[in-house]
């Protein structure tokens, strides 16, 4: 397949960057990365896409799992962005990656800490979200509109809220996506189906107007990728490449649950947070029975660390909060494990919580760097990146093509195939079902040694972390990823000596 990345791919794609100039060198490929990776490749231009270390390595592995419609951006006057997010939300739904993005309701009880009046508002919110979808032509059909539920009907989408003094619950319905990481791989194979060379382990060390010194962190040798442009996509890392990106990194911590802990969860759970008048927490049950809680907003003080941790203030501040509301207070001991993303927010005065999630695209010397922004909205910020890169290269491109373009998985949903596989794979999932039979071993989270073995095929999965920590998430919780290490590095070595 055109789209299959692989190490031998990568060997002889990093041979041949090495001796050529590319039109584009995009440096960092998480979601707005490899989207500008697939925006100028379908554009016609040569691409080259490298990231220091694996797809989705950094911020965008680390999000709520939410393609939303902004509206804590509404409560602040920024319509702008709500809209920007409400139109990229409908593209992903509708036509990019339904496969992935699906539509889920969340519901707000309305216990006694929240007020009539401040339950007034933040329905009118709801109705103006709505508007928005409309306006970005989302059907109805696809993300329902909001409405008032009873006491009863509430319990019944989120029986473990607490019953005593439940008025009912304000119901909203959102996009999500299944699995952030994979999302960002569809983006990768996509633009790898277009032509750029995706090339992970390439670390840039230095950037200038006529491309970059990198080094392959596989064998540690030095070389040159010679480009027109460069598009420095590396988020809240963008300063060590480029001074002029101010960025204000910001830490957001999720939490893990143990399945069982929320027993009957069907709805996600917008929870206010005491204090804040427009900032909520967010639960939001999993297919594998494990339940997500996030969110904090916190800012980052010091050296931006590849993987940042999880503070054991954060995991209390959103147990406090949890244990608010639910009926069974939600132990330590339940926490099985807990991630912290780093969002990369514009510089400004103020709390990193009030900072604006737009982005902006900055040049000088031939180099284009984009900050700011967040994971729904990554299509449009690669589109104004490739734009400014063509207009300041003269590059010989069109417009953006990538509303149109669906990501791999996006064709034809298929049938009698398992429905986990289906969701992770779209139509992808009869090809990897063969290998399932072929492999029916389970490593974890019912993902088989059949799927490890079509990432490191297909997904550019390179090693043991690529393929728990990215391309499936076992490895958000400990023992989970140590039970399936023995298998997982049986794999790699069996693929090594074929």
């Amino acid at each position: 397949m055109r789209s299959s990345l692989n190490a031998a791919r990568r060997a002889r794609e990093l041979r041949q960057v090495a001796e050529e100039r590319v039109d584009v060198l995009v440096v960092g490929l998480g979601a707005t990365g490899a989207g500008a990776a697939l925006d100028a490749a379908s554009r016609g231009l040569s691409v080259a896409a490298i990231d220091a270390h694996d797809l989705a390595f950094g911020t965008s592995r680390w999000s709520s799992k939410l393609i939303h419609g902004g509206l804590r951006y509404l409560a602040r006057g920024q319509v702008d962005v709500a809209y920007e997010s409400a139109v990229e939300r409908g593209i992903l739904l509708r036509r990019t990656a339904p496969h992935l993005v699906k539509a889920h309701p969340f519901a707000l009880p309305l216990t006694p800490a929240v007020s009539r009046r401040r339950a007034a508002l933040i329905m009118t919110g709801y109705r103006i979200g709505d508007a928005l979808r409309a306006a970005a032509r989302t059907p109805r059909r696809l993300l329902p509109g909001p409405r008032r539920l009873g006491a009863a009907r509430a319990h019944t989408l989120a029986p473990v809220v607490r019953a005593d003094g439940l008025r009912g619950a304000l119901l909203s319905w959102d996009g999500r996506v299944l699995d952030d990481a994979r999302l960002v791989v569809a983006i990768a194979r996509t633009a790898a189906a277009h032509g750029a060379r995706v090339l992970t382990r390439c670390r840039a060390l230095r950037l200038s107007d006529e491309g970059a010194t990198v080094r392959d962190e596989l064998t540690g040798e030095e070389f040159g990728i010679r480009a027109r442009t460069v598009i420095n996509a590396t988020g809240v890392w963008a300063r060590s490449l480029d001074p002029q990106a101010d960025v204000r990194p910001s830490r957001g911590t999720h939490l893990v649950l143990r399945p069982g802990t929320l027993p009957g969860l069907i709805a996600g759970l917008h929870l206010p947070i005491p204090g804040e008048s427009n900032r909520f927490a967010l639960v939001l049950p999993q297919r594998d029975g494990r339940v997500y809680v996030g969110l904090t907003d916190e800012p980052l003080e010091g050296p931006v660390p590849d993987v940042p941790e999880a503070p054991e203030e954060d995991v209390r501040t959103l147990l406090e909060v949890l244990n608010g509301v639910v009926e069974t207070q939600v132990t330590r001991e339940a926490v099985a494990g807990a991630y912290a993303g780093l969002r990369p927010l514009l510089r400004a005065d103020g709390r990193t919580a009030d900072l604006s999630r737009r982005h902006a695209v900055l040049s000088g010397g031939g180099v284009v760097t984009v900050i700011g922004g967040k994971l729904t909205t990554y299509r449009r910020m690669a589109e104004d990146a490739v734009d400014r890169a063509v207009s300041i290269g003269n590059l010989p491109a069109g417009r953006c093509r990538t509303r149109k373009i669906p990501l791999v998985g996006a064709g034809p949903q298929p049938s009698g195939v398992p429905a986990l596989l289906a969701e992770r794979y779209g139509s992808e999932a009869p090809a990897v079902h063969e290998l399932v039979k072929a492999y029916p071993e389970e490593v974890g989270l019912g993902i088989t040694v059949g799927e490890l073995i079509w990432s490191t095929q297909h997904e550019g999965a390179l090693d043991e972390g690529d393929l728990l920590d990215r391309r499936t998430r076992i490895g958000l919780v400990r023992e989970d990823r140590e039970r399936a290490l023995p298998v997982t590095r049986e794999v790699l070595e069996r693929i090594r000596h074929a």
